[in-house]
């Protein structure tokens, strides 16, 4: 083996890169790429890099501490830690088999090869070659350790457990959105599922401070520190919204006043998505979780938008969501106590089914477009 070279570290697949066309496909992988290597320059990792059609290694000493920030990384189906053997041959990796299959599989444990080739040589004669050398019992339905083998032009890898990746689109391919934080336990989860797809988010939270303590916009930060376990970068925006608010209750019934809070929301955020070069705005409402999110008041809130509005918690439920943000790590911060913007305002009995025509009507009277220019006026950015 004096001109093969084995390499331990981390075999990555892609997911559903493989589904674009050649051109498409390339610059997916080249944004996969720049993602894994930020990351894992980011937690001081010491590595290199072999990236190939469909498969990337990473050869490094430390292979948990990277396991651990490869699994947050959108874009790949599965990873695994083990080996590539550049330049070897069939003798040359199944004689390291034989060395070392000890380490691998326990004496009384059975085993089965799995093999992709790419080879010239049949796949019979390499199953061969390498099950002689190992002296254990196989079993091909159920075997307690199963051995992966790819046998490729440019070398073999070698692996033992795939690990599910998050799958999706890595994030940056997918344009910029911008999306509407509360600090609750909804938005955090739209957001991850739209990274998910390939987008870049940017954040857009609405407060009541000096009103309130400055709770909401805490949790917001550290809802962002987790956040960036996934996304390289982001931006935030802190809007007052207190004295909009404020303004809204004196003048308004009771009754149609979060409408009219959260329509005058979406045209801020459509104002700052453009300024952001956003395509979409992104919110965490589910169809029918509160009175705001009916399908009719749904329709109000954001008529007269002209930018798409993303909600990609539609059609889950209250303990879906929560299920995914203890995944995330999210929720222990999003049900800390606050004083939330909306919440603060909230009158006893919104309406369900509100009315278009009226709602236009209290705008007028409000004088929308100041309210808008006076509130991202004070805008405060995070990045």
């Amino acid at each position: 083996m004096k001109n093969v070279s084995i390499k331990k570290g981390i075999v990555v697949a892609f997911g559903e890169l493989f589904l674009k066309s050649e051109g498409v496909r390339r610059l997916f992988k080249k944004t996969l790429i720049y993602n894994i290597i930020f990351f894992l320059k980011k937690a001081n990792l010491e590595f290199k890099f072999f990236p190939f059609r469909e498969r990337i290694f990473i050869e490094t000493k430390e292979t948990k501490k990277a396991l651990k920030i490869i699994k947050n990384i959108f874009g790949l189906s599965w990873f695994a830690d083990g080996f590539f053997f550049e330049r070897a041959g069939i003798k040359e990796f199944s004689d390291f088999a034989a060395k070392n299959y000890q380490n691998w599989i326990k004496e009384k444990e059975t085993f089965a090869l799995r093999l992709k080739n790419n080879l010239k040589e049949s796949r019979e004669k390499i199953i061969k070659e390498i099950a002689k050398g190992i002296k254990r019992k196989v079993n091909l339905s159920k075997p307690k350790r199963e051995i992966f083998i790819e046998a490729k032009k440019e070398g073999w890898f070698l692996y033992f457990k795939k690990r599910r990746g998050l799958g999706g689109l890595p994030v940056g391919r997918g344009g910029m959105v911008l999306t509407l934080i509360s600090g609750g336990i909804d938005s955090p989860v739209a957001s991850f599922l739209t990274a998910k797809r390939g987008a870049e988010n940017i954040w857009l939270h609405f407060h009541s401070f000096p009103l309130v303590s400055r709770a909401s916009i805490e949790k917001v930060k550290e809802l962002a520190q987790i956040f960036l376990n996934y996304q390289p970068r982001l931006k935030i925006y802190f809007l007052p919204f207190a004295k909009a608010q404020m303004e809204i209750k004196t003048k308004t019934p009771a009754k149609y006043r979060i409408l009219l809070y959260r329509r005058l929301m979406l045209k801020i955020a459509e104002i700052i998505a453009m300024k952001e070069n956003c395509e979409a705005v992104v919110t965490g409402e589910s169809l029918g979780q509160v009175s705001s999110q009916t399908l009719p008041n749904l329709r109000i809130i954001e008529d007269g938008i002209k930018i798409p509005v993303f909600r990609p918690l539609i059609g889950m439920d209250k303990e879906e969501i929560i299920d995914l943000a203890k995944k995330l790590k999210t929720f222990l911060i999003s049900i800390k106590p606050q004083e939330d913007c909306c919440t603060l305002f909230t009158p006893k009995h919104p309406t369900a089914k509100g009315k278009l025509e009226i709602i236009k009507k209290l705008e007028k009277e409000l004088k929308i477009r100041e309210m808008v220019k006076g509130t991202i006026k004070k805008a405060e950015i995070y990045d």
